[in-house]
């Protein structure tokens, strides 16, 4: 009975969380871990050498110092991480210009009344390198050049679970806002259409379900839920207001296993405006490269859909430590597919699939991939750039979840796709991996600047892992990695490989104060575009408080 109970609670929440962009309700089980407080401010000097391979054969040097903080906290029902760093670049030449870098990520869930009322929060800034056909990736290559953007993300709101007699009520809140910096000159595509980069956008979930587990009022588990997910992007206005309602049931099929149904109603729209036109009917490209929005023009409606939703699914769950998650029904007018497994052999070790299909912008997704992070992990740098890397250290949560930025395009997307990753600690190791594949289908308004763009598919697949090893008490050697294949479904841009490899060697002179050697190769390969790559080293000092 107890295993059932306990796949009944876990059920409650699932049909709401794969019906409202997967919004996190909370879950105290993931947060009895009692590790106290730890602040480890940093202070950091380095030489950096730089040599361009392809296209051109620049070798340059820099120094940079920087300024940071690690630190992580944990309670029975209260947990974060955050790593901030703030760097300063001194060039050597010309070639090298002065630059200040802020860079973060920081995930944390407080308990404001016990287990059953939290506020989920999570952040991010970081260092982005833009490619020609719309790609990009955490983290850029060397100093700042025309084609990095800075990117802010920040996201907050309550989750609560409750029990009301014999009802249960779980729901959530989650505002977000995310910024991409402008860069320093337009983006093009090989025959020479501006790419409208994203700026900003604010989103708004919610989701909300009252039920009853199998056995109390039924023999059946029965629940109604609704949702809603409203993103507002600043390029052209563009909107996506997408609200339902369900009702659920849940039938136990054994202590383990579990059917799952829902039925209800959905209303959906995505909806823009046109750009301002110059006298010839061309568009208006502001100083930030990107589309100026005609806000005179009525909003256009390029996707609205309503009506019935289902889906069927089933849930299994064998113990504390493993559940599986699977379904299919409609939704937005078509076909969807989703799941999720979790999978904890020990305290030290999580592995964590998801299967999803939402709408979305790219603040809407980087703002999603955020309150996926657990909230216990430690980030990795790139320790030759001292930018985040795709994934972090941790035994919760998908740890690759950024990894998976894909196109810095302004347009609203449907976003389907896979992701795995897999991390945790054994004794003198800590490691991470992930990999997936992410496809994303623009909608446009036909009247629109961006009507070309209507149905066109951007596809990427990504792996991403890092490893460290401690050799003694005052040595380690650490490894990072990254690749992704991007495919625009833009006509001419054809297929970018990014990779990217660094490894360091840090050892302990005195308490505090650590030397670190280090090396990386960073590129892109392209069809219709120059080839990139560079090597680079890096020795320097760190003094830890």
């Amino acid at each position: 009975m107890r295993t059932l109970n306990a796949l009944a609670m876990c059920l409650a929440t699932f049909p709401v969380a794969a019906m409202a962009q997967d919004l996190d309700e909370g879950s105290d089980e993931a947060r009895s871990t009692e590790r106290g407080v730890e602040i480890a401010p940093y202070i950091e000097a380095a030489q950096v050498v730089t040599a361009e391979l392809q296209p051109g054969d620049d070798f340059v040097t820099f120094t940079r110092v920087a300024a940071g903080v690690d630190a992580g906290f944990g309670g029975r029902y209260s947990s974060g991480s955050v790593s901030v760093r703030y760097e300063r670049r001194f060039g050597w030449s010309d070639d090298v210009s002065d630059a200040d870098t802020i860079s973060g990520i920081a995930r944390t869930s407080l308990a404001v009344a016990g287990p059953n009322l939290t506020l989920e929060a999570g952040a991010l800034a970081s260092r982005t390198r833009l490619d020609g056909n719309g790609g990009t990736s955490i983290g850029a290559f060397g100093a700042d050049d025309d084609f990095t953007t800075q990117v802010y993300s920040i996201y907050a709101g309550p989750a609560v679970r409750t029990q009301i007699d014999q009802a249960e009520v779980t729901g959530a809140y989650r505002l977000g806002y995310t910024r991409a910096e402008s860069v320093d000159v337009p983006q093009l595509t090989p025959d020479g259409d501006t790419i409208d980069v994203f700026d900003e956008s604010v989103t708004h979930n919610l989701g909300a379900r009252i039920g009853f587990a199998p056995d109390t009022v039924l023999p059946v588990g029965v629940g109604v839920g609704a949702g809603w997910n409203r993103q507002d992007v600043s390029n052209l206005d563009q909107r996506i207001d997408d609200v339902y309602v369900r009702g659920d049931v849940t039938v136990p099929v054994s202590p383990n296993v579990a059917l799952v149904g829902g039925i209800g109603y959905e209303n959906v729209e995505v909806s823009s405006r046109d750009a301002l036109r110059d006298a010839d009917d061309n568009p208006v490209i502001g100083p930030d490269g990107r589309f100026v929005t005609d806000t005179s023009t009525p909003r256009e409606i390029a996707y609205e859909t309503d009506g019935i939703i289902w889906d069927v699914g089933v849930m299994w769950r064998p113990s504390r430590r493993t559940s599986l998650s699977a379904g299919l029904g409609r939704r937005y007018g078509s076909m969807t597919y989703y799941g999720n497994l979790t999978y904890q052999p020990n305290a030290s070790s999580s592995l964590g699939v998801s299967v999803y299909d939402n709408l979305n912008s790219f603040g809407g997704q980087l703002v999603g991939t955020l309150d996926e992070l657990g909230t216990e992990f430690e980030a990795f740098r790139n320790p030759v750039t001292g930018d985040l890397g795709g994934c972090v250290i941790g035994v919760e949560g998908d740890n690759c979840a950024l990894a998976r930025l894909g196109s810095l395009r302004s347009g609203v997307f449907r976003s389907r796709g896979v992701s795995l990753g897999y991390g945790g600690q054994q004794a003198r190791w800590s490691y991470s991996i992930g990999a997936g594949y992410d496809r994303r289908t623009f909608i446009a308004g036909e009247d629109t600047i961006l009507a070309e763009t209507d149905g066109i598919a951007d596809e990427t697949f990504w792996i991403a892992s890092t490893l460290g090893h401690r050799l003694d008490r005052n040595s380690d050697l650490s490894f990072g990695a990254f690749g992704s294949l991007f495919d625009s479904g833009v006509a001419d841009t054809g297929v970018a490989y990014g990779y990217s490899v660094n490894a360091a060697y840090n050892r302990s002179f005195i308490e505090g104060l650590t030397g670190t050697a280090a090396v990386g190769l960073d590129g892109i390969t392209r069809e219709n575009l120059p080839d990139f790559q560079g090597a680079s080293a890096l020795v320097g000092l760190r003094y830890t408080f």
